[in-house]
């Protein structure tokens, strides 16, 4: 069968991976917002406690679950209020089977139509969004995604231990890809998004008031006009990838 030609227009569940608390704020809080407002259920599952994060002199054992407190309450300004952490060591994410399982089970508990994650490419010309731990989660994702969730063989425990059966995720949406193609229009819940930004106060707090808003809006009118919006719209975007 011919693949889609576009992202589905609604799905029930959505699951967003990403590796630090805060990523899915800077590059998909608008969007998530659009989703939970069309009655989309989401669920954030980080990683990392974000625990090597940070601007001042934290110390380390509380940065983590600061980190964790501030990501619950940036879901909560975008309608999400399921949201788990894997408790990876945050700025030594592997590669490893041991990732890919615990994906695969929260993709199993879940049961996701579509799944948001990092991009596993490297944007040279905006080098921040490349973070390794972004790529090796987003690498770590789409394996997750296909094969192994799917699979009833891969990770036979997570079905004869925890009764999670195999699960076929639609759509991947990969964020801050060098293949970007198709820009979700944000503008009407920007202030969600700058809320849910302004809840990362470890993260963020140390600039100016105003900065932030400042420059993550340049950078999403920037989106917009790339993908043909309107003057004065903007636009976070995605690589959509049908893995149905």
């Amino acid at each position: 069968m011919p693949l889609p030609t576009g992202p589905a227009a609604h799905v029930e569940r959505a699951l967003c991976v990403l590796a630090h608390p805060d990523d899915v704020d800077f590059g998909s809080a608008g969007t998530v917002a659009t989703w939970t407002a069309a009655g989309t259920e989401v669920t954030y599952c980080i990683v990392t406690d974000g625990d090597a994060g940070g601007f001042d002199d934290t110390p380390r054992d509380r940065m983590g679950p600061l980190r964790r407190e501030e990501q619950r309450a940036a879901a909560a300004a975008v309608g999400v209020t399921d949201v788990r952490f894997l408790g990876h060591p945050d700025g030594r994410v592997e590669l490893t089977l041991d990732l890919r399982r615990d994906i695969s089970r929260v993709i199993r508990q879940v049961r996701p139509q579509r799944v948001l994650t990092s991009s596993p490419e490297r944007m040279w010309e905006r080098i921040g969004a490349s973070h390794p731990d972004h790529m090796t989660v987003g690498e770590s994702t789409l394996q997750a995604v296909y094969p192994d969730a799917r699979n009833p063989f891969a990770f036979p425990e997570l079905l004869a231990d925890e009764g999670l059966d195999a699960w076929t995720v639609s759509e991947v949406w990969l964020g801050a890809s060098p293949r970007a193609d198709h820009a979700v229009d944000v503008t009407d819940v920007v202030e969600q998004k700058w809320a849910a930004l302004l809840s990362h106060v470890t993260q963020v707090s140390h600039q100016p008031p105003g900065q932030l808003q400042e420059f993550v809006g340049a950078w999403m009118r920037q989106t917009a006009r790339t993908h043909g919006l309107p003057p004065g719209r903007l636009a976070e975007a995605f690589h959509v990838v049908h893995t149905g």
